[in-house]
């Protein structure tokens, strides 16, 4: 009787029809138009990246304990100054508004309610003005650096005004990810229209309805550098000219001087990135491979993770995205050494399934899965996962 009350209290948080990430990527791909979710689903090249980043996290185990004392589940998680409710936050995600419609502020409002982080990409398709007012100034960016300094100084100032603490600096695209699923549906730069994409959007009257009623997606945060009226060609020559180019060590320095926020690089995964990262005096990295959509050939971002952390958490926080995909994954990174951990596509699976509900529902089974985790391993604090890992 005590079990199922205790599975009762927590599934009654969120629609039980969707237990699991799982469960939500079926619905949302029946949801979204084919084109949408492949740009959500695809990975580089072959995809083998996107397929281990997921796979390696089912080889990492903990050990469970049930004679030892236990006083109960507290997974709230200090990080730079603020108490979240849990060790996990919404990644940023390109074109959110694409896949879902108003799939930002969605999230936004979803991450402001249960008091985990959101980050907000510079391609995303809200503005930062926007995602201040709805999450109260408590949300992350995400640069993408661009080519002109005057262009990053001005992201920088529109930052400061609306009272951003965390910058997050992403440092893995040099060039854009060769992803064949984009390419064939013509989401490459420059876009294309196609008329399988119109197809596939009139197949789907509850995303359209939806698009329509919200407006067409749009690179919000950078209509103020756009010339107006730009066609599909103009806007993939304005991408490209404007964020194609390697983020090295010189350009992380000249934003660790301006910034006096929260400075965190994202897209670290080798030993001697980490090292450049703490020399310059970044707050934070976040181990990561843009759920690989950005190099094949690369390991999955579990796999570095816990050396890196063993070196450098001394001198930074170091967290995780790319791969997970419930709470026991968000255990394993934790026990792995992390401080924190992302996720992208599961939050984009939840809104797509479950439109407005979508980040509420995700948030909160997420939370239930880890809160198991932790009776079973005998954690009490998140600390405490390092002491379950089996090694």
């Amino acid at each position: 009787m005590r079990e199922y009350e205790f599975m009762s209290t927590n599934l009654l948080q969120y629609n039980t029809k969707y237990p699991s990430v799982a469960d939500l990527k079926r619905k949302a791909k029946q949801r979204i138009p084919k084109f949408a979710f492949d740009y959500l689903e695809g990975g580089c090249n072959d995809e083998l990246n996107v397929w281990r980043n997921e796979e390696d996290f089912k080889n990492i185990f903990l050990m469970p304990q049930y004679l030892k004392k236990h006083h109960g589940v507290d997974m709230r998680t200090e990080l730079f100054g603020h108490t979240y409710d849990a060790p996990f936050g919404i990644a940023p995600v390109g074109l959110q508004g694409l896949m879902w419609p108003n799939a930002p502020e969605i999230l936004a409002k979803a991450a402001l309610k249960h008091n985990v982080p959101y980050i907000l990409s510079t391609v995303s398709t809200s503005s930062i003005e926007r995602i201040a007012e709805l999450t109260e100034s408590k949300f992350w960016f995400q640069l993408y650096h661009p080519t002109d300094n005057e262009l990053r100084d001005d992201l920088l100032r529109r930052l400061e005004a609306v009272n951003c603490d965390v910058l997050v600096v992403l440092i893995d695209v040099p060039s854009f990810g060769l992803r064949y699923r984009e390419i064939k549906a013509g989401l490459s730069m420059p876009p294309k229209q196609t008329i399988n994409n119109f197809i596939q959007a009139a197949m789907h009257p509850v995303w359209g309805i939806e698009t329509l009623r919200v407006g067409i997606p749009s690179f919000a945060t950078l209509k103020p550098y756009m010339k107006k009226g730009m066609d599909m060609k103009q806007l993939g020559k304005f991408m490209n000219a404007t964020f194609t180019g390697r983020v090295d060590a010189d350009k992380v320095a000249a934003i660790r001087e301006k910034w006096k926020g929260k400075l965190v690089i994202k897209g670290v995964v080798s030993e001697q990135d980490a090292e450049i990262c703490a020399n310059i005096g970044v707050d934070g990295i976040i181990v990561s491979n843009h759920g690989g959509r950005q190099i094949d050939p690369g390991e999955s971002t579990i796999k570095p993770l816990q050396g890196l952390a063993d070196k450098f958490k001394s001198k930074y926080k170091v967290m995780i995205d790319s791969g997970l995909r419930s709470g026991p994954d968000i255990g394993r990174a934790l026990a792995c050494g992390a401080d924190f951990t992302f996720m992208g596509r599961p939050f984009m699976y939840g809104v797509g399934a479950l439109g407005k509900e979508g980040g509420d529902h995700t948030i909160a089974m997420l939370k239930a899965q880890l809160k198991q985790v932790m009776e079973q391993v005998c954690c009490e604090t998140i600390h405490d996962f390092p002491a379950t890992l089996i090694k």
